[in-house]
């Protein structure tokens, strides 16, 4: 599923119009990216949380000139699923 995809089954559950969902979904997503900069998590209850990790510094290899390079230490976001989250999905067949 995409955002349209998710707009669009969100307008059909509920009373709101795509607009407004659009604008709930966009600062959601600003909201979460803001916390995230500030070093804090977003916990949704029974969903799950968001949170940063810290990548070390490593090696890695140009793969167009098999060249090694050092990749520095990065920050990258998270997501841990929340416990019913994990139980809802956790007897779907993949493939």
């Amino acid at each position: 599923m995409n955002k349209s995809e998710l707009i669009n089954s969100l307008s059909e559950e509920t009373t709101f119009n795509k607009k407004d969902i659009t604008r709930v979904i966009d600062r959601f997503v600003n909201i979460v990216q803001r916390e995230l900069k500030k070093g804090k998590k977003v916990a949704l209850s029974g969903f799950g949380t968001f949170s940063l990790s810290r990548r070390p510094e490593r090696n890695g290899i140009n793969p167009a000139t098999k060249e090694r390079i050092s990749l520095p230490a990065v920050n990258v976001p998270k997501f841990k699923a929340g416990k019913n989250l994990r139980e809802s999905v956790r007897s779907v067949k993949l493939g």
